[in-house]
């Protein structure tokens, strides 16, 4: 956070959750690029608007008295004090944590001439800075400030009287605003929307379609003059009006794999860095930012496509046993990519047996998926059509008919309440949910996660898990802590299994859009009146904190309201109204697992990756990570086409 000579340095500080990660850079200023010829014009007119921003950025710092990385800025402490004095520093992300020192300053050696002290201080959240007596540790004064990006600041020390004293910041140099690459970005992709969007109402004229006809036409007609290849080919018998379609339960939604697209674009996004501004990482304990919401939507959507499709397979014939074996293997399947292939211990080097990672974001898609599909298929009716409409419960049709694994996820969750505020914890509290480090005023420095972080170690032990959560950044933990692990497992069968409602929704009422919309918004609304009781409409004090780390039950609650929500909103636009055709979100979410893996895989290859101007530009991060997002995007729209699916 605030340093005076040193900076933190971690080798790796990927957060996988989303799928993601944090990365501490070493401030080392590089000079080579590699060239963007090779890209699209897209690409390339990112990076070119978006390169006088970093040129501007790299100007500022050459002014600077220090070296400023990015999201620091420069503090002079002046002291006129005739006492020497102690900096102290917190964030007001960190809750009811101790302060940490910044340095010391002397007093004035003589009138005019004040101590003066130069610190580099964090300008991503705003800071409260304590200055107190160096011998006596007497607080003198207390100033909330937040610092803007490459500023230039001073901090006034003053004497009004023998009594008081006066602490005032100054800004001597403005700071960079360090989100216009933000509002570039998105005034390029909105331009591209709009001329796309444009193209397409103009192929759809009349006039427009018969002159592409006429000349595709006639260069047909051309090729097949001028070839000389093969024979005709049979044109094949119409079957259209004379065999009977497919069973299927319900066609194809799009919104489905719009949403879906859409939370992996966001996690494909945030995992190569989000442009290294910190609402693009995981909240650091409680709360919630744009990284925290897309690997729980992205299991929301994983249920209620279980939903959809085992009915559709009841329909085809299938056999419970049958798709037990192809459920259980698929969740095999994503296990084992997850530990092997998909593993955050590759940055620390070669994995061994030793240090093995065993939880991960596709070991929980493995684990919620196996759950929650083994569960429907105890449950799920194949001819829905069969079941009556006109009982008097008929409006809980979706819920009543499934009762035995409502009472089975309910189970799970007793059991989830019951480990987390009741299993002792050696050292710590029962029932604790902090952060530990610096939280809490330090008290329970060793009991970050509680009984979630106590299972995982007792169970896998400490090498087999995550190393470098997110508290670190501001807490600065110590302790390792799974995002994805055992205990928070059971709360993503919660979320996956709510998916599973939304799937239950559509198929019971699937000829009724507005019924289904209205039910939608009906959960969302429950879900989300649950969540501001758990957590008292507040960040830290409320019962049940919302927390990504512990998967806690206010976090699943939440973000399976918003799912609802927008899930319904989607529904609406894409497959009701049809004024939207998903693109390009429907195409990623199509190929969901291969844009998962690839994006892993390939991350640090070009044109995903490359050695930057200058490393401490938000700008340059965000035009590679951008670039790296839409290179995935275009992959899944051209496998797509070429009707190229991976499937588990």
């Amino acid at each position: 956070m605030i340093t005076m000579e040193k900076r933190t340095l971690e080798k790796c500080l990927k957060y996988s959750g989303s799928t993601e990660r944090s990365l501490v850079q070493t401030g080392q200023t590089q000079t080579q690029t590699v060239p963007m010829f090779t890209l699209s014009a897209l690409v390339a007119a990112a990076a070119l608007f978006l390169s006088p921003l970093t040129a501007l950025t790299s100007a500022a710092d050459s002014r600077r008295p220090l070296p400023l990385k990015m999201d620091e800025a420069l503090l002079t402490v002046n002291n006129e004090l005739d006492t020497d004095v102690s900096v102290f520093w917190t964030s007001d992300r960190c809750y009811q944590c101790l302060y940490q020192k910044l340095g010391d300053v002397s007093a004035q050696d003589s009138p005019g001439q004040p101590g003066s002290v130069d610190f580099v201080v964090s300008t991503q959240y705003e800071l409260t800075l304590q200055v107190n007596t160096s011998q006596s540790n007497l607080e003198l004064c207390k100033v909330p400030f937040h610092f803007g990006e490459h500023g230039n600041y001073s901090l006034w020390l003053k004497s009004l009287s023998p009594s008081a004293v006066n602490c005032s910041i100054v800004t001597d140099a403005d700071p960079v605003n360090s989100y216009i690459p933000i509002l570039a970005a998105f005034l390029i992709y909105a331009g591209l929307a709009l001329v796309f969007d444009v193209g397409r109402r103009i192929f759809e004229l009349d006039a427009v379609k018969g002159l592409v006809h006429r000349i595709g036409g006639s260069m047909e007609t051309e090729r097949l003059i001028n070839s000389e290849l093969g024979s005709p080919r049979a044109a094949a018998p119409v079957t259209d009006n004379i065999l009977p379609p497919p069973p299927s339960a319900i066609r194809r939604l799009r919104s489905l794999d719009t949403f879906r697209g859409i939370a992996l674009v966001i996690m494909v996004f945030v995992n190569y860095g989000g442009g290294r501004y910190w609402f693009f990482r995981h909240a650091s304990w409680n709360g919630l930012t744009v990284a925290d919401l897309v690997f729980p939507w992205f299991v929301f959507i994983m249920g209620t496509s279980i939903a959809l499709s085992i009915n559709s397979l009841l329909r085809a014939g299938f056999t419970r046993s049958s798709l037990l074996k192809k459920v259980v293997w698929r969740s095999v399947q994503l296990f084992i990519i997850g530990v092997f292939i998909i593993n955050p211990n590759y940055c620390q080097g070669a994995l061994t047996w030793g240090d093995l990672r065993i939880p991960g974001v596709l070991q929980r898609l493995g684990w919620s998926y196996l759950v929650v599909a083994s569960l429907d298929l105890l449950v799920a009716r194949g001819h829905l059509d069969m079941l009556t409409m006109e009982v008097w419960w008929s409006r809980g049709l979706d819920i009543l008919l499934y009762w035995p694994a409502w009472l089975c996820v309910l189970v799970l969750e007793v059991v989830w309440l019951c480990f987390t505020f009741l299993l002792p914890v050696p050292g710590c509290p029962t029932g604790y949910l902090g952060p530990g480090g610096i939280g809490d005023m330090g008290l329970y420095s060793n009991c970050t996660g509680g009984a979630a972080a106590f299972i995982d170690r007792w169970l896998l032990g400490e090498d087999h898990v995550y190393q470098f959560p997110s508290s670190r950044v501001v807490y600065e933990t110590d302790t390792p802590l799974d995002p994805e692990g055992i205990l928070g497992s059971i709360n993503s069968i919660l979320i996956a299994f709510l998916g599973l409602q939304a799937g239950k929704i559509i198929l019971h009422y699937r000829d009724f859009p507005t019924s289904i919309m209205l039910r939608f918004f009906i959960w969302g609304l429950v879900l989300g009146v649950i969540s501001a009781i758990l957590t008292l409409c507040s960040t830290n004090q409320g019962f049940i904190p919302i927390n990504k780390n512990l998967w806690s039950l206010s976090f699943v609650t939440t973000l399976a309201c918003f799912a609802f929500v927008l899930l319904a909103l989607i529904y609406y636009i894409v497959d009701v109204k049809k004024w939207w055709s998903g693109a390009p979100f429907f195409y990623p979410g199509m190929n969901s697992i291969l844009v998962y893996v690839g994006h892993e895989v390939f991350e640090n290859y070009f044109p995903f990756h490359w050695r930057m101007k200058n490393s401490q530009s938000h700008a340059e991060h965000l035009t590679q990570n951008l670039v790296a997002t839409s290179c995935w995007v275009l992959i899944s729209y051209v496998l797509y086409r070429k009707k190229i699916f991976w499937k588990i």
